[in-house]
């Protein structure tokens, strides 16, 4: 038996379809759901977390298996808002990191890691994620790997602010792509300039050989 948390609708898709293939799987998508006692009641094998927005609490992950997905290659890039930190890094090509949850922040043992190319949009991105953790979580369930801690040198990355998106002072047509589409999700602060009166908003950027054709969302102040 399996449980899998998600709160991010993008993945929501992948996750019914394993839910169709694991009859005696639960899906939960509300913090309010993950409690001791439904765990307690449905003894999971594994909880998998492909995107999970709260704190697992301790009592949890001290009890029972609890499997989350992180877009690094792990010990490198601990912490928050990996995607934009990468790509900000100009990272093209990254690990999906399949950990046990632990005490600190992405600190725990790895069960497996797989490649993931980061081109296009932070949606596209997100989606490509979603299969490839789908599979990895297949792999987990089949083959019961035992997690190995991890080695390498520690790089943590710090959770970016709606300010760090206003791209005003960026000089470079390549690195204002890179903003647009490392923003460019639900749920995300797109990238933005100001005037006095009013803030530009962009999105679906596509780069050209000396410009950017994007969306613009127009908001008055």
């Amino acid at each position: 038996m399996i449980i899998i948390a998600n709160s991010n609708p993008i993945h929501s898709e992948m996750c019914q379809s394993i839910l169709n293939e694991f009859p005696d799987s639960r899906l939960l998508t509300q913090k309010e759901e993950l409690t001791v006692d439904l765990l307690t009641e449905l003894k999971p094998d594994y909880i998998f977390f492909p995107h999970w927005s709260f704190i697992i609490p301790k009592s949890i992950y001290q009890q029972f298996n609890c499997v989350v997905f992180h877009m690094t290659d792990l010990p490198f890039g601990r912490g928050g808002s990996p995607l934009q930190n990468l790509i900000d890094r100009g990272v093209n090509l990254t690990k999906i990191s399949a950990l046990k949850v632990s005490e600190g922040i992405d600190t725990g043992d790895i069960y497996l890691k797989e490649d993931l190319y980061l081109y296009g949009t932070a949606e596209e991105i997100f989606l490509r994620t979603g299969s490839i953790i789908k599979k990895m979580i297949y792999q987990i369930i089949a083959t019961k790997p035992d997690p190995i801690p991890q080695t390498g040198e520690i790089i943590t990355f710090k959770r970016r602010t709606p300010s760090q998106s206003d791209i005003s002072t960026i000089n470079s047509i390549e690195k204002i792509y890179d903003f647009i589409r490392m923003l460019d999700a639900e749920g995300y602060p797109k990238a933005y300039i100001e005037s006095e009166h009013f803030r530009f908003e962009f999105s679906r950027a596509s780069l050209k050989k000396d410009c950017i054709i994007s969306d613009v969302r127009i908001i008055k102040k």
